[in-house]
């Protein structure tokens, strides 16, 4: 599991919980829960580490806190 922060809310437009992962550039996932959009995000996570890896493009270290404070 990677400790990238995950940021989940729900959006009214789509109908769903939405998270993201804004140090990860596109990272993102939906689920008509909160845990389904967790879930979600964590197999998209890996699929973007997965991407860039194949891409060699560089994988940001999780910053462990908020990036916003």
């Amino acid at each position: 599991m990677h400790r990238y922060e995950i940021i989940i809310y729900w959006s009214n437009e789509d109908s769903a919980f939405i998270a993201e992962v804004p140090e990860l550039k596109g990272c993102l996932a939906d689920g008509s829960t909160y845990k389904e959009a967790l879930i979600n995000v964590e197999q998209v996570i890996e699929e973007w580490i997965e991407t860039a890896k194949l891409l060699n493009r560089p994988i940001p270290e999780p910053k462990g806190k908020l990036i916003y404070a």
